[in-house]
Order: C-alpha cells, then structure tokens, then sequence
C-alpha cells in the first residue's frame, strides 16, 4: 500500500520516493462494485497513484452514487469484481443506466478468480474455457461504447480465492495501469 500521499502536482511515489515527472492534470472518477473488498483495495490504491501523480482522484461504490449523479471527470475508471464470467449485477446496472458525456475517456479493471487446476487431473483448464469466465471486460467495454465512450486502458486482476487476497504483484500491475491512464 502507498505508505503517504503526495499532493503536490506532477509527482509519482514510488517505493516512499517521489520523482518529478511531466503531464497535466486530470480530475478521474473511480467507480467500483467491490463485494470482498478487493476491487475497494485496488480503487484505493489506484487513487493514491493518481493523487501521488498530481490529479484530482475520488473513489465510490456504485451503490453509493446514482448513475445520473456521477460528476464530470476527465477520466472515469470502473472496477468490477466477476461472477459466472460476467461483472457483478451492480456494475452491470451502473453501467446501463450511467449517464457520461459523449466520448468520455474510461479504463476498466477486472477483479477475477484466478485459474486454478483441475482438482481430478491437476491439469490447467482449456484457453477457451477460461476465456468463457473471463469476459467482464469485453461486457463492460460494450456497454459504455454504446454510449459513445472511448477506453484508454484495462487490466484484469486476479484474486487467489473468492474472497482474496489479491494475486502476487497486483500492486505492480496497478501502478501500470496507472501509467497507460495517462
């Protein structure tokens, strides 16, 4: 976890060291539909990065805000843990009745269960099988592209048990993404 938070513009913390970088500030809204507290985890973390870098970055659940209430933003980032392959019902409904600017900039983030092996055979399931409970992405990308929304960037999360915790070297992932959001 970020151990403080930097507030003054255009610096990124990394590892408790600040170091100047260039870009231009940018107000994001991370909407996320954590059941666990994992995707809450990565929405908080992703926050601080964001604040770290010198932008304006405020976390809500979904349940929080209605859909027609959420503020203006330059970038809006969702974060949706999956069930049976698909994001949870709440961020389903959210992303339905969302209403965002025409082409708003957004990025996704997946929480999933990570692939495990067969318990019988031992043996790693089928790419397509695993793509069959990994399609919260391509649902949640289709939803806002119907409402003229433009993707910056996604990642997939993955979470060792239902409940957590969050795979080996999320934090690194996240601070990835972090850096495409820009």
């Amino acid at each position: 976890m970020v151990p403080f938070l930097v507030t003054v513009r255009y610096y990124y913390l990394i590892n408790t060291k600040v170091i100047l970088t260039r870009g231009s500030f940018m107000r994001i809204e991370l909407l996320h539909a954590s059941k666990y507290g994992n995707g809450e985890k990565v929405a908080a973390y992703l926050q601080g990065l964001l604040i770290a870098k010198g932008h304006q970055a405020n976390v809500h659940h979904v349940r929080q805000i209605k859909p027609k209430d959420v503020p203006a933003a330059d970038l809006y980032v969702f974060c949706s843990p999956a069930r049976i392959g698909k994001p949870i019902g709440t961020m389903r409904r959210f992303l339905k009745n969302v209403i965002l600017p025409q082409e708003a900039k957004y990025g996704l983030i997946a929480t999933l269960g990570q692939p495990k092996p067969d318990k019988k055979t031992g043996e790693m399931p089928p790419q397509e099988q695993v793509e069959k409970y990994q399609r919260s992405l391509p649902i949640m990308e289709g939803l806002l592209t119907e409402k003229g929304a433009v993707k910056v960037a996604d990642i997939k999360v993955f979470v060792v048990d239902l409940k957590g915790p969050l795979e080996e070297g999320w934090e690194k992932k996240i601070m990835t993404f972090a850096s495409q959001l820009e």
